[in-house]
């Protein structure tokens, strides 16, 4: 048996997570498999349930657990409370706890051009990007203070988030992201600020000497992250694996959603160093976030959670045809048009989440989309 915590959530996370245990009940059901899943808490959901983000519960039922699925967490509802209980924290102190410090995040161009990306086609062909994303380190985790100044403004204040890595952390995600280089085009880009960040200058430092020393049939080439992220819209299909710092890492790949068409189609892994017996436990998420605007509408688009269990089978479970098969699904439910409203193209009908899941499941069991054609 195979057990699959399952975090709901906050917002559309219940729902996008319900389509993606559709689909690997879908793949259990075709392959022989047996999936346990076990749902908890995180988040707003934990919050107003047990008065923490992160219950205990929470985190020990993911240590016990072959792999995670998450829905999203936060909004404006839990904003009010102090920073150190809100939802956001609950996913930090489960990335901290399990100690899953690479993100990865792969991006591709839709095979159809979606009229929600501003990009054209012609920029768009041949865009296949990994991103590798240092998830426990940086600004994110570093100290945090908030203090007042004297001699200012009355009730003026002065804060400051404190950025710091070791050689070890960068070591560690560099060498993820050259061992994914190896199985495709060969080549790295590390993104950083190294012209005004001496934690950049650092991860330049030890990117360089890993790629040289360890990882000499990859090639390396630095990029700093302004003009990075302007031709990652200009010229996406020339970059291959990119690996960067937690916050650029959050920021870029939030940008290069555009070029899939929609931020609810890509999905992501957050991965440890793997256990003794080789395993590696890993925390699977689409990227976007609770969108509580459209919760509980029936219209968020699940193809990222989807695509996200798919990458539970192959890097979790080790179940590459089975994460194949759910990704073929995917591209073609979507390729028939059957879409929710952020893809839908002009004139054409849009779908709701769970039509779309329910699409998809059956692609997996048969193949067969019939019905759901435009």
């Amino acid at each position: 048996m195979t057990m699959i915590a399952l975090l709901p959530g906050d917002g559309v996370g219940p729902e996008v997570t319900k389509q993606a245990r559709i689909a690997l009940e879908a793949i259990a059901r075709k392959y022989g498999h047996d999936f346990q899943f076990i749902k908890a808490a995180i988040g707003g959901d934990a919050i107003d349930s047990i008065g923490v983000p992160l219950p205990d519960a929470t985190l020990d039922l993911c240590r016990s657990a072959d792999a995670i699925m998450l829905g999203a967490v936060g909004g404006p509802k839990w904003e009010h409370i102090p920073v150190a209980l809100r939802p956001e924290q609950g996913l930090l102190a489960l990335r901290r706890g399990l100690k899953l410090f690479a993100n990865i995040r792969p991006v591709k161009a839709p095979a159809i051009p979606w009229p929600s990306s501003p990009i054209k086609p012609e920029v768009l062909a041949g865009t296949d990007i990994v991103f590798v994303r240092e998830l426990t380190g940086g600004i994110y985790f570093g100290e945090k203070k908030l203090e007042p100044v004297a001699g200012c403004t009355k009730g003026g204040e002065r804060a400051s988030d404190s950025a710091s890595y070791t050689t070890d952390e960068i070591t560690s995600i560099v060498r993820v992201a050259a061992r994914i280089a190896q199985k495709r085009r060969g080549m790295v880009t590390s993104v950083d600020k190294a012209n005004v960040l001496e934690t950049s200058r650092l991860w330049r430092r030890v990117a360089t000497a890993v790629i040289r020393d360890e990882f000499p049939d990859v090639q390396l080439e630095h990029r700093l992250v302004d003009s990075f992220s302007m031709d990652i819209i200009l010229r996406p299909s020339t970059f291959d694996v990119v690996v960067t710092e937690n916050m650029f890492g959050d920021i870029l790949t939030d940008e290069a959603s555009v070029l899939a068409g929609s931020i609810g189609t890509l999905p992501s892994a957050s991965l440890g160093h793997p256990d003794a017996d080789g395993r590696q436990r890993g925390l699977y998420e689409p990227i976007h976030g609770s969108a509580p605007s459209i919760a509980e509408c029936d219209v968020a688009n699940p193809v990222g959670a989807i695509l996200s269990a798919a990458l539970l089978l192959r890097l979790s479970l080790g179940m590459n045809e089975e994460a194949a098969c759910v990704e073929d699904a995917v591209a073609t439910v979507l390729g028939t048009g059957y879409v929710t409203p952020d893809l839908a193209l002009a004139g054409e009908p849009a779908f709701h989440t769970s039509d779309v899941g329910r699409a998809v499941a059956r692609a997996i069991s048969d193949g067969d989309v019939n019905g759901f054609a435009r």
